[in-house]
């Protein structure tokens, strides 16, 4: 293949996921007022991974402390998240996910899955399962590509 078709290539596909963004902030549309994106990503992180400590819950973010520690203080201050005494060095707190957190993970996902299903009603199952497929495919080239490159 020629040098020009890739780059055609890769640039009509650089533009594409340049507007993902768009995708994103019609989900975060879906959110309840009183769970921002960045905590519900809180939510998920810890009910995906179990307790974490505040550095790992930046390192999985990829942001900065002071960014995920505002997000932090958002799900602990509604109950959702608590910090507790980390079992291996009592210094430390570990960031738990509670029932109520649970529960509100639970909405944000029925919330978002209904949004995919009303916006994506006249796509095949196919092309849901396909895209699905190659997201993940996207997402797992980029967490090769990082641990290579680190």
């Amino acid at each position: 293949m020629d040098t020009r078709n890739r780059d055609d290539r890769y640039e009509a596909l650089a533009r594409q996921v340049g507007a993902i963004g768009a995708v994103k902030r019609g989900l975060s549309r879906a959110l309840p007022a009183e769970c921002p994106g960045g905590s519900a990503i809180v939510l998920a992180l810890l009910h995906h991974h179990g307790s974490l400590r505040m550095s790992r819950v930046s390192e999985l973010m990829a942001v900065d402390m002071s960014v995920s520690s505002r997000h932090v203080a958002h799900t602990v201050e509604r109950g959702w998240v608590e910090r507790l005494p980390d079992p291996d060095d009592k210094r430390c707190r570990t960031l738990h996910l509670t029932p109520a957190g649970g529960a509100m993970l639970a909405d944000l996902d029925r919330r978002v899955t209904d949004l995919l299903a009303r916006t994506l009603a006249e796509w095949s199952d196919d092309d849901v399962v396909l895209l699905t497929t190659l997201l993940a495919r996207l997402r797992s080239s980029f967490g090769d590509c990082r641990a290579h490159h680190a």
